[in-house]
């Protein structure tokens, strides 16, 4: 991302990402582009971004943990999350809402303290609770409404990795960051 557009995040903005101590993120749509890929056999494939998937390890290295919470079922998402060390996944989840309340009582957070990324409407309870509610560039009207800050790419282009850019560098790892890749 350039410096100039991350220079140009509102001070508001600013302080909610600050306070994240947890990341949550919704698959299909938001961590996929939303399209559900089936072979011959049955078995789904889906597709990451390498950005997205560096920009979770970043956040996780710099003391933010991360959490997915997806209604359905996929083997692909059990296997990318364990690639990422991802601790806390959530498959099967038709209460997106409850399972996040569960998951900050765990993790004895405050719904301020955690950032929540969607695209449709079962994200749109736990978007309502979070500190910070991101939608991605090609969220459903309603769910843009509701969040705090749109990312620029679009579910599975790289919108996971704005938002944990913008969430390091409002808790001062930005440059740390850059720096540590030169």
């Amino acid at each position: 991302m350039p410096e100039t557009y991350l220079a140009s995040i509102p001070p508001d903005l600013l302080a909610r990402a600050a306070r994240v101590r947890l990341a949550v993120f919704d698959v299909d749509g938001t961590l996929t582009d939303g399209r559900l890929w089936y072979g011959e056999d049955g078995h789904e494939t889906k597709v990451f971004h390498v950005h997205d998937g560096l920009g979770l390890k970043r956040l996780q290295a710099n003391g933010v943990q991360v959490a997915i919470i997806t209604a359905r079922i996929s083997h692909p998402v059990a296997l990318r999350a364990e690639e990422l060390g991802i601790a806390h996944i959530y498959q099967g989840q038709g209460d997106k809402r409850a399972c996040l309340t569960e998951l900050l009582d765990a993790l004895q957070l405050q719904p301020a303290q955690v950032a929540y990324v969607g695209d449709d409407l079962p994200d749109l309870a736990p978007m309502r609770m979070a500190g910070l509610a991101v939608a991605v560039a090609n969220a459903h009207p309603w769910i843009v409404e509701e969040a705090h800050w749109q990312t620029r790419a679009g579910g599975g282009e790289g919108a996971a990795r704005e938002v944990c850019d913008l969430i390091l560098h409002a808790q001062g790892h930005g440059d740390a960051e850059r720096e540590r890749w030169r």
